[in-house]
């Protein structure tokens, strides 16, 4: 084998951690970098950027996922990885060009897939889930870090050197898969020719999201997780702007305020969790993360004052539980050799959200007349940004983020949706569905497992 001993789940973990802490970094120089490019609707471009890429992302995945099965994961691993981080040169040497390659790079960021693949090769379907969470768990420590190392290099030294310093970890990144990581695909695995066909099954972005409808349970988990995630997305590509131009954090306040909730999240998802499930239940802890997610979301929109941003985002990290949740509810109550299918829809519904979300709120932003007018004259102040909504005529001081209460509007009824999912009683009918490996479309099921085609229901309940 090509690559330093036999694959691992180690393997995996670096490959994301250098990937994602080399974006980290450039969290504090990206929102100044953003609005020297696009001073006019910061917000609705910043929408756009993301909302394109997550589009591209969300159609190639299954693509990119199935060619893994035949051409093997490590090529793939560094086709990723390279075109993901090939942006991050470019912010300091065309900005126009490092906008439009990270709407276009869209097409090949799906580390993810690819990973998840990975490790399932790797991996007994006993390990599979707890191999997931390290992958998971490596990829929120590579952003709770870099964005205080980042903001910190670029306060002492400037963004130049966060910029080639992101780079070299990009660099080192993918150095690392052509030297260090050996195939995980084993040769059996794979047709003797390049040449195998892939069908249209497999590369069909919209394949796992026909089934939402065949079975009343899915439909009603399907929707929970669209409406919840939705906001959620959208709250992730504009929420640090919003923070650093509209709310007045320093860049070094960004950084921690990322720290704190993303080590807050890591606790609620590990101790708080595993208390809640054991206490309360499935169904009532994905109800109350839904709970805490309204709460946060109505908090950011009404909010005009640090402090708010700083409790909503504690309750935000509390509402993390909602998706761990509603995974150990299909998990456990669906076969070991089945509940990839209902995994893969879930995994669809969210690509598609991280596509649909960022346009939404940057459209909201725009609607309302959210802009970034004042950064340029508060930094040649030399101080910190000053809150946008200072004039109490302004509409901006009463809601100063409208798509926040759009999301918590979305999360209620996310909310009234869950209340009618059943929690016990399921059972996932053997056979039932055609699974692939591709891990676009699941992350939770082998990739030599396979079925036959069928019609029948995904969940049943079985008191029927």
């Amino acid at each position: 084998r090509q690559g330093i001993g036999e694959p691992s789940v180690y393997h995996a973990v670096v490959v994301i951690f250098l990937e994602f802490f080399a974006w980290g970094l450039l969290t504090t120089p990206m929102l100044t970098v953003l609005h020297q490019t696009f001073p006019q609707h910061t917000f609705l471009m910043n929408g756009l950027i993301h909302g394109v890429k997550g589009l591209l992302s969300f159609l190639s995945a299954p693509l990119i996922g199935a060619l893994s099965d035949v051409w093997g994961r490590k090529s793939f691993l560094l086709l990723t990885v390279f075109f993901t981080c090939a942006p991050i040169p470019l912010m300091k040497i065309s900005p126009w060009w490092y906008f439009a390659v990270i709407s276009m790079s869209g097409v090949f960021a799906v580390t993810f897939s690819v990973i998840f693949a990975y490790v399932a090769d790797i991996t007994q379907e006993h390990e599979r889930s707890t191999a997931y969470g390290l992958v998971s768990a490596t990829f929120a420590a590579s952003l709770v870090t870099s964005p205080a190392i980042g903001a910190y290099l670029s306060q002492a030294y400037g963004d130049t050197l966060v910029v080639v310093l992101a780079s070299g970890v990009a660099l080192l990144d993918i150095g690392f898969i052509l030297l260090a990581v050996p195939e995980s695909l084993p040769e059996e695995m794979r047709p003797v020719s390049w040449g195998a066909p892939i069908s249209w099954e497999q590369a069909d972005p919209f394949a796992s999201l026909r089934k939402v409808g065949q079975d009343s349970t899915v439909l009603l988990i399907c929707i929970t997780v669209f409406l919840s995630y939705l906001p959620e997305a959208g709250q992730y590509s504009s929420f640090f702007l919003y923070l650093r131009q509209v709310i007045g954090f320093s860049s070094e306040t960004v950084a921690a305020f990322i720290g704190v909730v993303g080590i807050l999240s890591i606790l609620a998802q590990t101790v708080v969790l595993g208390i809640l499930m054991r206490s309360i239940g499935n169904k009532n802890t994905i109800l109350l993360g839904l709970g805490f997610q309204i709460l946060q979301l109505a908090w950011y929109g009404f909010g005009s004052q640090p402090w708010m941003m700083w409790a909503a985002g504690a309750v935000a990290a509390m509402s993390s539980i909602t998706f761990p949740a509603i995974s150990a509810m299909v998990s456990r109550n669906a076969d070991p050799d089945q509940q990839g299918v209902v995994q893969g829809m879930i995994t669809g519904i969210r690509g598609l959200c991280n596509g649909l979300g960022p346009a939404l709120y940057g459209f909201v932003f725009y609607l309302f007349h959210v802009e970034l007018n004042e950064m340029a004259e508060v930094e040649t102040l030399g101080k910190a940004s000053k809150p946008n909504m200072a004039n109490p005529t302004d509409e901006s001081s009463i809601i100063p983020g409208p798509p926040f209460l759009f999301g918590a509007c979305s999360v209620l009824l996310s909310l009234l949706v869950a209340l009618f999912i059943p929690e016990h009683n399921l059972a996932l009918r053997s056979g039932s569905h055609k699974k692939h490996s591709n891990g676009a479309q699941s992350h939770a099921h082998s990739p030599q497992a396979g079925g036959a085609e069928g019609k029948e229901p995904l969940l049943e309940d079985s008191s029927v």
